[in-house]
């Protein structure tokens, strides 16, 4: 659960700084983010006292989702400790259904797109 609690962290500061999007936005619009998939790969253990980074970026950008990939580092260990793949729908709060990216959007994301091995 805490792994999962630290992504979900790093989603918001992604967010962020990709689109500007925060919690308060949500009610001032009625736009959001719903997260429908995760696949989390835990790779190493990780121990009381470690410092660890998660860094992120976009894999795939849909017309109304994009995928996001996430990697935590353990930086005291230096070994990649888990990753997440999390797909998120852009989502209208107020209608309760998927709703289209808006060009401004796919542009601000073009900086963020990450390729994956």
């Amino acid at each position: 659960r805490y792994y999962v609690g630290m992504f979900d962290d790093a989603s918001y500061h992604l967010l962020h700084g990709i689109f500007g999007w925060s919690a308060e936005s949500v009610a001032e619009s009625g736009m959001g983010w719903a997260d429908v998939r995760h696949v989390i790969e835990y790779q190493e253990e990780v121990g009381a006292g470690d410092i660890l980074e998660v860094r992120g970026g976009i894999a795939k950008l849909g017309t109304k989702s994009a995928t996001f990939h996430y990697e935590m580092f353990n930086l005291s260990r230096q070994k990649m400790a888990a990753t997440l793949e999390s797909t998120s729908v852009y989502f209208d709060t107020r209608a309760r259904k998927a709703a289209p990216i808006t060009d401004q959007m796919r542009s601000q994301a073009q900086d963020h797109l990450i390729a994956l091995d």
